[in-house]
């Protein structure tokens, strides 16, 4: 079995409390998507080399902005860091678009 399999994870990377939900299903699918959380957080540490923590962060600097102009107004991403582009080579994800929207100025 691999190290990383092997870890126990911290008890603060899965806080399923409080829960809301009385129904047993609403209960079941809460626990459910905690879970399958931790698992994207885990594949993405193993595949990344790094620590969830310093991945957000990472990703998190990576903004939408919205420019308007006589012209119109587009919507546009920041470029990406170089940390970014590793994180997304290393999960196989293509870059988002540098353009995601154009919308010509109305008369």
């Amino acid at each position: 079995m691999s190290p990383h399999l092997t870890r126990a994870a911290p008890k603060s990377i899965i806080d399923l409390r409080p829960v809301y939900h009385r129904a047993e299903d609403r209960i079941r699918a809460h626990v459910l998507l905690c879970w399958l959380a931790l698992l994207l957080i885990r594949i993405t540490e193993t595949r990344t080399g790094q620590t969830w923590p310093a991945v957000r962060d990472e990703l998190q600097r990576l903004h939408l902005g919205t420019f308007t102009g006589p012209a119109g107004s587009f919507r546009q991403r920041t470029e990406l860091t170089t940390g970014q582009k590793k994180i997304l080579t290393a999960l196989g994800l293509p870059e988002p678009r540098r353009v995601f929207e154009a919308t010509p100025a109305t008369s």
